[in-house]
């Protein structure tokens, strides 16, 4: 019995691939724990339109992340930060200021979660660098100032 699966199983196969199981096993767990689906010529026709479609949307996403990318390559971002007599900052500048300031400076929308720092804490004014994963396979490399206010 061919089956789709509709979800990741292990030792069996990913979601959306077309696998031969045992017909007890597809008929009796598969099929109504909702995990696969009879491999029918129209289910497979769906399926089919269904990858073609997501493929070219995850295509016009990895082309966004490329062009903000571009953008983003060789600017610096200027973040300001209370800071005490002894040239050290009052708490310490995270992903969420950087977001901010990007947004503030260029009007450019980053997800905080979408920046990693190369240090643990900056806590000093001084020049960094962040990590960007815009997508899956595109990351960017961002410098960002820590300026006194």
């Amino acid at each position: 019995m061919d089956v789709i699966l509709k979800q990741d199983v292990k030792n069996l196969g990913h979601a959306d691939d077309i696998v031969k199981v045992k017909n007890g096993y597809g008929r009796n767990f598969l099929i109504p724990q909702g995990m696969a689906i009879l491999a029918t010529e129209s289910n497979t026709k769906i399926m089919a339109e269904t990858l073609k479609q997501r493929a070219f949307k995850a295509e016009r996403i990895k082309n966004e992340a490329i062009a903000l990318s571009e953008k983003l390559k060789n600017i610096t971002v200027k973040i300001g930060a209370k800071v005490g007599t002894s040239g050290k900052i009052f708490g310490s500048v995270n992903a969420i200021q950087i977001a901010d300031a990007i947004k503030k400076q260029f009007n450019y929308e980053i997800d905080r979660k979408k920046i990693t720092l190369d240090e643990e804490a900056i806590k000093e004014v001084g020049t960094y660098t962040a990590k960007l994963n815009l997508h899956r396979e595109v990351s960017v490399t961002l410098n960002f100032e820590v300026i006194a206010e």
